[in-house]
């Protein structure tokens, strides 16, 4: 499988992502990988992790990159050669069967519409974030591509999050619930009861409204909302799981005792963390597309870069 990655995307690129492209090709033997990015700002990161020469790796010259404080539409008006404009190119030839950035979401999600155009019927893509429950995982769709929605988007972000849940999660008929500020269907704003509507009315297993802080107890497999809230919903999950982890390591520096207990449940302590943590996730995929694409978190590190591979490859 030929995947093309945005070597110049993300806070740390292009170092992060050229490591992490480098662990990926030893640790997936059935990918060939294709950097686009600047090749001069490339070599010496290829040189560096020994992939210069690697037989399964292949760079393509982008220019220029769109910056992480730049407009979304820079993409494919001010600059049709940076990185990730260029990687859209080749999915849209049919030179790569992915793309994985780290890098700008809105001009990726641009560049993805225009170039490679969306499925039959779907209006805009979502980005569909896998989070870690209490009893199973569930899916967020929007999680950040589209910040201001229609009813009719939500819906299909509904649609879509339904269908990736039953290959994702193996089953027929996955619960699918409205992210809201509560249980009953009179609460929310105008978006919300809207969608409330008329998503009771599709043949889909439809449990109603959720609230943000019930969600992770289980009951739902897919959690739609728009991008903006989706967004907000994903990034303050994360900063809650930093947070929590520095509360416990200050809790217990300092106590003797307290120190020896934690030694004994490291290893338990640690998968937790890897649980909830945005580098084991990888990247979230962009439904809706023609091809796949899978967009990684701006301050992806190496090993979020290969998980994103990985997942490529998956999809």
């Amino acid at each position: 499988m030929k995947i093309a990655v945005d070597a110049m995307g993300g806070d740390f690129a292009p170092g992060a992502v050229v490591e992490g492209a480098a662990t990926a090709l030893f640790d997936f033997p059935e990918c060939q990988l294709v950097l686009v990015g600047h090749a001069g700002k490339l070599k010496f990161y290829l040189e560096k992790y020994g992939i210069s020469n690697h037989p399964r790796i292949e760079v393509v010259h982008a220019e220029t990159v769109v910056e992480m404080c730049e407009h979304s539409t820079a993409a494919l008006r001010a600059k049709k050669d940076s990185s990730i404009t260029v990687c859209a190119k080749l999915m849209k030839e049919g030179k790569v069967q992915a793309v994985v950035t780290p890098g700008h979401t809105g001009a990726a999600v641009a560049a993805m519409k225009v170039l490679v155009r969306t499925l039959p019927g779907v209006d805009r893509p979502a980005l569909a974030a896998l989070m870690p429950g209490q009893g199973f995982d569930f899916l967020l769709t929007d999680a950040g591509a589209n910040t201001d929605c229609t009813p009719l988007n939500l819906v299909q972000f509904a649609v879509m999050g339904e269908v990736y849940a039953q290959f994702l999660f193996g089953e027929s008929e996955p619960a699918v619930g409205l992210l809201s500020v509560g249980g009953e269907d009179v609460k929310g704003n105008d978006l919300t009861k809207s969608v409330f509507k008329h998503l009771a009315a599709l043949k889909m297993n439809f449990t109603g409204n959720v609230e943000a802080n019930t969600v992770y107890e289980g009951g739902t497999r897919v959690l739609v909302c728009d991008g903006f809230t989706g967004n907000v919903f994903l990034k303050c999950a994360e900063g809650l799981a930093k947070s929590v982890i520095h509360w416990f390591k200050h809790s217990v520096l300092g106590n003797p005792l307290r120190m020896t207990g934690a030694a004994l449940v490291k290893s338990a302590f640690l998968e937790v963390k890897a649980r909830g943590s945005a580098e084991q996730a990888g990247g979230a995929p962009l439904l809706g597309i023609n091809g796949i694409c899978i967009i990684g978190h701006g301050t992806s590190s190496p090993l979020a870069v290969r998980n994103a591979i990985k997942v490529a490859a998956e999809c």
